[in-house]
């Protein structure tokens, strides 16, 4: 007899027009190392191996489609792909599939900030991908990837968003000015879990921009795009 978060999976399964021949190892996909902890008798394991797989065959897909669609250069290419398989896009498939009301959670990461989430679905993502080659093989993981993922490619460059704004800003700087920009941490507020950073980014000592974000390094990312919009009129 099935129970509720099985019938769930299930369910998840055919919305995705995913046929298994294993089920148990979709449902495997979606098992939280932290639920383990609270349930030592439940029949799967968690889903790490799993992720690990799929994290390289998410990167194989992605750089296939990249490479036959672009005519660009190694680091253009790098720069495209690590925007799509990020944590923050990563995550972001995974709430568009509503992968969250199926994990296998303890009643403490329930509970947990929406940043400890985001990881989380990430990683069920990839597992997911993990299983679905295991299970399925190569082509309809591409075309899982094809469909859930890759559509949020044209929303990455027409944003920019897979610039790398801390770069950019730093060679047109010693380009125009013949100076290096630094950063510095102003705040830094929250639980060791969730907390937020704001930080600002220098030139000659002066503050150009300041940027907020979940880590020092996002903080100072933001500060830097916005350096490039106030000095050089270059929105990254």
């Amino acid at each position: 007899m099935t129970n509720p978060q099985e019938e769930k999976i299930t369910s998840l399964m055919e919305k995705l027009n995913l046929e298994f021949k294993n089920p148990d190892l979709f449902r495997n996909a979606f098992v939280h190392r932290s639920y383990l902890n609270e349930n030592k008798d439940f029949n799967l394991e968690n889903n790490e191996r799993l992720e690990f797989l799929g994290d390289a065959v998410l990167e194989l897909v992605v750089t296939e489609h990249l490479y036959e669609k672009f005519k660009m250069p190694e680091g253009k290419l790098t720069a495209l792909r690590s925007a799509l398989v990020r944590g923050k896009n990563l995550s972001y498939i995974a709430r568009k599939l509503r992968l969250l009301d199926h994990i296998y959670l303890s009643a403490g990461e329930k509970a947990g900030s929406d940043k400890a989430k985001d990881l989380i679905l990430a990683n069920c993502l990839e597992a997911v991908i993990g299983a679905i080659y295991l299970d399925l093989g190569y082509e309809q993981t591409k075309k899982f990837i094809e469909n859930s993922l890759l559509p949020t490619l044209d929303k990455i460059i027409d944003e920019k968003l897979y610039l790398d704004a801390k770069s950019e800003f730093q060679e047109k700087v010693q380009e125009e000015m013949k100076v290096t920009p630094f950063y510095k941490v102003h705040q830094e507020q929250g639980p060791d879990h969730n907390k937020s950073f704001t930080s600002g980014v220098y030139v000659n000592d002066e503050l150009v921009a300041t940027g907020d974000g979940a880590s020092k390094s996002e903080s100072e990312e933001r500060a830097a795009r916005a350096a490039l919009e106030k000095l050089f009129n270059n929105p990254a």
